[in-house]
């Protein structure tokens, strides 16, 4: 093969090309913007993408009342946990002196 031959040149133009669309291939497939021919974007639409958002939201707001509402428990049965045991003392030291 010549180095400054034609068939050396079309070869790197091919591969200049296959390359070209390979990576423009990947960043379609993995949601990128693609750039088009005057140098703009072309961004992926998703046409359910506004109900998806509405749905993600009210499962997002359902959750935080879920953690909210056991936050509170965790806190109630961390403060029985406590009285509990600083009862017990209590109780154990009064019998103690009853003896």
């Amino acid at each position: 093969m010549s180095w400054g031959g034609p068939a050396f040149v079309i070869a790197i133009v091919g591969l200049s090309i296959a390359g070209w669309m390979f990576t423009t291939w990947v960043r379609a497939r993995h949601g990128y913007p693609i750039e088009n021919e005057w140098g703009g974007t072309v961004h992926r639409t998703d046409p359910h993408a506004d109900r998806k958002i509405a749905l993600l939201t009210d499962d997002n707001a359902k959750l935080s009342a879920q953690i909210t509402r056991l936050e509170e428990r965790v806190s109630v049965l961390e403060r029985i946990a406590t009285d509990a045991n600083g009862r017990a003392a209590q109780l154990a030291e009064q019998i103690d002196r009853l003896r």
